[in-house]
């Protein structure tokens, strides 16, 4: 509007008025054709006015002044003229001598210097080259205009731009304050100042009446006297980070009207002299590190307009009530804990236009709000507002609301209608709201409805708003199909319906989207080749539907894709060609769908940063020779579970960039590629991998993750493994053919949390070295030939969860002391098929304290993984039930067991078992024990537990149930089945869904069952009783079929 100004109305008006000041005398010709040279050494741009340079008498053009008895030309003022061009050293403009104010302001000088030669303009009082596109340093001579009184130098204001345009150096500063004693007003935005220290400010003109040094990267303590200057009235210092200070306790003698230190470090308290301050109309100090609590005197601060204190560390409860007091207030924000009686009838802001309360602690609306009249933007944010919005709210501010932020709150019930009319952003996500989605007004351009619990069908009305840019949607419980009108949304540009129930064929966007979110839905059918239209989708996220077909295959067409997510679908055939052609595509996901081609070499000519074919049908051999070559910017690489064959070069991935290496469960042979050197994770499991493991490997020092399991690897471990470094946190080399001892050089800034060496060949001791892994939490060492005792010092690591020895020749007595307070978190502890002998190890029971506490109240299961970069780890056990091993991929943090069969301890069965009021499991089957195995509870009625006779539970007078002479209580009615068939399978039993650890089911001396409601009080959790009934009905379903090694796949 500035420059329009200048351009047209202005530039007639001093046309009209100078043709009409005949008295007036002539411009110089020499000033005269000094100004025609520069007004041509300049571009000028269509929409500047002809008529502003015409005339013989330039003091009649627009921009010109002359002096009224010399006609020498005194001012000139080209604010957005849009002059482009260089504005070189010789300039025509510095002949003109007579020049005490030049304002370039808002003009495209292409990235010139300022010229030096500025100084020949000894007469300047007011210089202004603000926001014109120079560059480079601030010369020294600009500090000789002795006689300024305002100097702007602002920078460009620019987003696009990541870097500041002027530089001012220390020392120019330093002149510039030594030199300009008579400066009134100093702006310098967006100017480099990183040089210059804060101090320097103290020195400033007493003279001075402004003072804006705005993202100036200063750093350092801002000096208090400068809070002083006797004439200041604006002082503005935000958005320096780095810069510090306090406020001045006392002596506030400087007549402020606007204060802003938004975004710095200042610190402290604020003074109760601040409420001193009677002049001041803005005081913002947002985002800053204020502590202590808010001073009442502000409330007296009668003509203040603007008050910002959100952002900081205040302590306390804030009285609202000072705040009453200051009628003038336009906007006012605060973050603080409030304390806003209910009955505040007569709290009235008649100017108040802006109000921020968010994370207030509010627990109801602010009933003073019954009384706004002019509010534009309300923001109630991140609070615990509750119930239904109350009746009186839809009235306020009826006529001038603009953006509402009710978000983060804990509001239910339904909105009918919103009925502001001018509203253009409405925030009401991460709420309670229920029924259907309200229709915003027409005029809305943002409506962010997201996490709610929003209803039905979206009303085909929502197309009316030819407004609107942004709609999220996503987790609601919507439904239906999405009305076809959507695209005659012409503004539409981010569209989130993911994460609710649509159904139907998939909507598409209008072309002018620019992001669509729609995964986790219902929709069916095909992707329809009219997405193609979208040539400005930047975003696709449809995964997680029920989509089918093949890619249509004009995708190539949106040339503007950046990220392409169509995960868990059902897509198939080959992959589109033609998707070469989306050249700026960094993201393509399609795991999980049912794709049938080889790899696509053709995706070479792409800048991918992730590509993941992973669980399809791919197939074929992988013909790369360097993969750093070929896919230069890729980091997430993920093939697993496909049909590849093949062998890699060795060094195939020695030049790669990547962090994710995949390549698991396909049908790769020969030895192993090597990783990358930045990887983090490296799995190529389930291959046909064979030869060593190279010592080259360890060359990978960032591995997080690495798993070399189920191939054919021979040879010894190499011992710079277990010596890797401090980021190593995953081993995996289960089920190889590996052999030799276990290395010895566990070091002490290891970081393992898993370590699987199991069905391998390891012969020899166990390292005592793995007691310097403090983070383990899984060690995984059976079916190995290791000839040891058992490992007492492993009980000293803290975070050990899982511990597995079976299969192998441990041997002797497990000597425990009594209140050794080992094994503190181990909920699953396997030592059979060894050698061990003695008595029954009570003591090492004793110790289990994660078995023996119940996890009342606990109601969601969990799985031992980790994440590394967005993706997940599933740490995974193989255990025997009855003789036959089952791999169990995902271990259950919940499930509790204790394998000790195949030994040859002795002796009875200590009470002590019937203290573990959490185990799940127990296996003390062939062993040489007698006595009660202290179970208790109803024996499970199912196919396998039947056809025993009652003598196999003999020996526990703990037990009752229909296969036994005592009865249970409640035995009147039927009792429950081992299984319920009306239980939810999309509810709790996918806790145990995938391979959950069971040890039993094996018979022995006295044990007959080793799978039971062990111990468990009639407290005992909900969903455990339910879990445990199910791992039994699946257990039996096991023992039904043929005996064989069984792999469950995840679901």
């Amino acid at each position: 509007m500035r420059c329009h100004q200048n351009l047209s109305l202005l530039c007639f008006a001093l046309f009209l008025h100078s043709s009409l000041s005949f008295a007036s005398p002539s411009c110089p010709p020499d000033q005269h054709d000094a100004l025609l040279l520069f007004k041509n050494s300049f571009v000028l741009d269509s929409r500047a006015s002809y008529y502003c340079y015409q005339g013989l008498d330039c003091c009649s053009w627009n921009g010109i002044t002359c002096d009224e008895d010399t006609g020498n030309i005194v001012g000139l003022d080209l604010t957005c003229s849009w002059l482009r061009g260089a504005l070189h050293s010789n300039s025509s403009l510095f002949l003109l001598r007579h020049l005490q104010i030049l304002n370039l302001f808002g003009n495209n000088f292409s990235g010139s210097h300022i010229s030096p030669n500025l100084s020949a303009l000894t007469k300047l009082t007011h210089l202004n080259l603000s926001r014109s596109h120079f560059f480079g340093i601030v010369p020294s001579e600009i500090s000789r205009l002795s006689k300024l009184v305002s100097l702007d130098l602002s920078s460009t204001i620019d987003e696009s731009y990541s870097f500041p345009f002027i530089k001012l150096e220390s020392s120019v500063f330093t002149m510039l304050v030594q030199n300009l004693t008579a400066m009134r007003e100093l702006a310098l935005n967006f100017v480099d100042m990183s040089m210059v220290s804060p101090i320097s400010f103290a020195n400033l003109s007493s003279s001075l009446t402004y003072l804006s040094v705005l993202n100036c990267s200063l750093w350092g303590n801002f000096p208090t006297t400068a809070f002083h200057l006797p004439s200041l009235t604006t002082l503005s210092l935000s958005q320096n980070l780095d810069m510090s200070g306090i406020l001045p306790k006392s002596n506030w003698t400087s007549p402020l009207v606007y204060l802003s230190l938004r975004r710095t470090s200042f610190s402290g308290e604020i003074p109760n002299s601040i409420g001193n301050m009677t002049t001041l109309e803005v005081l913002d100090l947002n985002d800053c590190g204020f502590t202590g609590h808010i001073p009442s005197s502000l409330g007296n601060l009668k003509q203040l307009q603007t008050l910002d204190l959100a952002g900081n560390n205040f302590c306390g409860v804030l009285e609202f009530e000072p705040f009453t007091k200051l009628k003038n207030l336009q906007l006012l924000n605060v973050s603080q804990e409030l304390n806003l009686p209910s009955n505040a009838l007569n709290y009235t802001f008649p100017k108040l236009e802006v109000l921020w309360l968010s994370s207030c602690n509010l627990t109801e609306f602010p009933y003073f709000l019954n009384s706004s009249k002019r509010l534009t933007y309300l923001v109630l944010s991140f609070n615990r507002i509750s119930g239904e919005i109350p009746r009186w709210f839809w009235g306020i501010s009826h006529d001038t609301l603009e953006e509402l932020d009710l978000s983060h709150n804990l509001l239910e019930g339904g909105i009918q209608q919103l009925p502001w009319k001018q509203l253009r952003y409405i925030m009401l996500q991460n709420n309670s709201f229920q029924g259907p989605l309200p229709i915003p007004p027409p005029f809305t351009s943002h409506f962010y409805a997201f996490n709610n619990g929003f209803t039905g069908e979206i009303s085909s009305s929502i197309c009316q708003l030819n407004s609107l840019l942004y709609l999220y949607l996503f987790n609601n419980n919507l439904s239906g199909n999405i009305p076809p009108c959507f695209g005659n949304m012409t503004n539409l540009f981010y569209l989130d319906l993911s994460s609710n129930k649509f159904q139907g064929p998939l909507l598409i966007p209008p072309p002018s989207t620019s992001h669509f979110y729609a995964f986790n839905n219902g929709f069916t059918g095909e992707i329809p080749s009219s997405i193609c239209q979208m040539r400005s989708l930047r975003y696709l996220y449809l995964y997680d539907n029920n989509l089918s077909g093949n890619l249509p295959p004009c995708f190539g067409d949106m040339t503007n894709l950046e990220y392409l997510v169509l995960s868990s679908n059902k897509l198939q055939g080959p992959l589109p060609r033609s998707l070469v052609k989306c050249v700026n595509l960094s993201i393509l996901v399609l795991r999980n769908n049912e794709f049938n081609d080889t790899f696509p070499h053709w995706l070479e000519a792409l800048q991918l940063y992730a590509l993941d074919l992973s669980t399809n049908r791919f197939h074929g051999s992988i013909n790369l020779t360097s993969f750093g070559l070929s896919f230069p910017t890729l980091k997430y690489f993920l093939i697993s579970y496909n049909n590849f064959t093949g062998q890699w070069p060795t060094h195939v991935f020695s030049n790669s960039s990547l962090a994710i290496m995949e390549l698991s469960n396909n049908k790769f042979g020969g030895p192993i590629p090597l990783p990358s050197p930045f990887s983090f994770l490296y799995s190529i499991a389930c291959n046909n991998l064979i030869g060593k493991i190279p010592s080259l490997i360890c060359n990978a020092i960032e591995l997080e993750h690495l798993d070399l399991s189920k191939n054919g690897l021979t040879g010894s471990l190499p011992s710079c493994l277990t010596n890797f470094g401090s980021n190593l946190a995953v081993l995996n080399l289960r089920m190889n053919h590996l052999e030799g001892t276990i290395p010895q050089s566990f070091s002490q800034r290891n970081s393992l949390s898993t370590l699987d060496l199991s069905r391998n060949q390891f012969e020899g001791t166990l390292p005592p070295s793995l007691v310097n892994c403090k983070h383990l939490e899984i060690l995984d060492l059976s079916n190995n030939r290791i000839e040891d005792t058992f490992p007492i010092w492993l009980g000293t690591l803290s975070e050990l969860k899982v511990l597995i020895l079976r299969s192998n020749n441990f041997k002797d007595v497990v000597n425990i002391p009594m209140e050794a307070h080992l094994f503190p978190k181990l909920h699953i502890l396997d030592l059979s098929s060894n050698n061990f002998s003695g008595s029954f190890p009570a003591n090492l029971i004793m110790n289990l304290k994660a078995m023996v506490n119940c996890r009342n109240g606990q109601d969601k299961s969990m799985y031992m993984t980790r994440i590394f970069q967005s993706t997940l780890y599933e740490n995974s056990v193989t255990v025997s039930i009855k003789g036959n091993e089952i791999e169990l991929e995902r271990i259950f943090t919940l499930f509790t067991a204790i394998d000790l069969s195949h030994n040859s301890f002795q002796g009875d069965i200590p009470g002590v078992i019937g203290n573990l009021r959490s185990l799940i499991g127990l296996n003390l089957s062939h062993n040489h024990l007698t006595g009660s195995n202290q179970l208790t509870g109803r024996i499970p009625q199912d196919n396998h537990l039947s056809t025993f006779s009652n003598n196999s539970f003999g020996g526990n007078p703990g037990l009752c149930g229909t296969l036994l002479p005592k009865a249970c209580s409640g035995d009147a009615q039927p009792p429950p089945p081992s299984s319920s068939s009306s239980f939810d399978r999309k509810g709790h039993e996918s806790w145990f869904k995938q391979k959950e650890v069971w040890i039993g089911y094996a018979s022995g001396m006295v044990i007959g069952i080793s799978i039971a409601y062990i111990a468990f009080e009639t407290r005992r959790p909900k969903w455990l009783t339910r879990g445990v009934r199910i791992l039994e009905k699946r257990a039996t379903k096991w023992l039904e079929k043929p005996k064989r090694a069984i792999k469950f796949h995840g679901q």
